[in-house]
C-alpha cells in the first residue's frame, strides 16, 4: 500500500508540474471519487490474491529451471502477452466489457482514474495473468516482481504528464500511447498493452504516431454505463439485463 501511495503521489505531483492536458487534472470532488474506487480496487485485488496465491503456491515450482534474474524478464514478456489477451477480450466480449467498460467511463485520463475499475474485472485479470505464469513454471518471487512492475506501470501510463519516449514507444507502453486507448473513437483507440507495446505492434492494434492526440476521451456509447459518480449502480451494472438493439422496422 505504501508503494502505491508513493507512486500515485509522485505522478500526481508531475501532473501539476508538466500536465499534458490541464483540463484533465482532477478536481477535489473527483479525487474523492477516485479514492473510493481506489479502495474498491484494492479490495478486489486483495480478494483476487486469495485464490491466486493458493493456486500459484500449489503449481509454481519449488526449484525453477532458471535463476530469478533470468525468470523476471521472461515472465514480464509472457505476462504482458497474457495481459494483452485479457484486456482485448475485455473489449471484444460483451459480457467482459460490462465489467471492463467501467474503466472507460471517465472523460479524462489521469493517474487518479487508473483506479476506476469494477472489482470483478481486477479479480479476473489478476487471476488469469498470475496463474498463467505459475503454470508455465515461474517461481512465486518472479510472479511477485512482475506484479509490482505491472502495477506501477499501470499508474504511469494513465498519468496526465507531457512526456515523450520516442523510439521506446515501440517497446514500452507510455502515457502517449495509452491515452489513445481511452479515445471515444473506436477506430483510433487500440493499444491494449498497458506494460509493453510490442503485442500491439504484432497484432495490429498500434495506432499512435508522433504528435497524434485522441479526438475525445470516454466511451464509444456513453449511455451504455452509469455516470462516473454512480458507484453503486456501477457495481451492479453487470447484473442488469443487457439492452437489446431496437428491431428494424419492416
Amino acid at each position: 500500500m505504501g508503494f502505491l501511495v508513493i507512486t500515485i503521489g509522485y505522478l500526481a505531483a508531475l501532473e501539476r508540474l508538466i500536465p499534458y492536458e490541464r483540463a484533465w487534472l482532477p478536481s477535489r470532488r473527483e479525487w474523492g471519487l477516485y479514492g473510493v474506487y481506489f479502495l474498491l480496487t484494492m479490495i478486489g485485488g486483495a480478494l483476487a490474491q486469495i485464490p491466486v496465491m493458493a493456486v500459484v503456491g500449489r503449481i509454481a515450482p519449488l526449484h525453477p529451471v532458471l535463476p530469478l534474474w533470468a525468470q523476471i524478464p521472461l515472465a514480464l514478456l509472457l505476462s504482458s502477452l497474457a495481459s494483452y489477451a485479457v484486456h482485448r477480450a475485455g473489449h471484444d466480449i460483451p459480457l467482459l466489457w460490462r465489467l471492463h467498460g467501467v474503466h472507460h467511463v471517465p472523460d479524462k485520463v489521469n493517474v487518479g482514474n487508473n483506479g476506476v475499475n469494477h472489482m470483478l474485472d481486477i479479480v479476473l485479470a489478476q487471476f488469469f495473468v498470475q496463474v498463467s505464469l505459475a503454470a508455465i513454471g515461474f517461481s512465486e518471487h518472479a510472479v511477485f516482481a512482475v506484479g509490482i512492475f505491472i502495477i506501477a506501470q499501470g499508474y504511469f501510463v494513465h498519468a496526465n504528464i507531457d512526456v515523450r519516449l520516442g523510439w521506446l514507444n515501440h517497446v514500452l507502453a507510455s502515457p502517449e500511447l495509452h491515452r489513445m486507448h481511452h479515445s471515444s473513437d473506436k477506430a483510433e483507440a487500440g493499444h491494449f498493452g498497458s506494460d509493453l507495446s510490442i503485442w500491439d505492434r504484432l497484432f495490429g492494434s498500434y495506432t499512435w504516431h508522433p504528435n497524434r492526440r485522441p479526438r475525445a476521451i470516454g466511451l464509444f456509447d456513453p449511455g451504455s454505463f452509469p455516470r462516473n459518480g454512480a458507484i453503486f449502480s456501477t457495481l451492479i451494472h453487470p447484473l442488469r439485463p443487457r439492452r437489446k438493439p431496437p428491431r428494424a422496422q419492416p
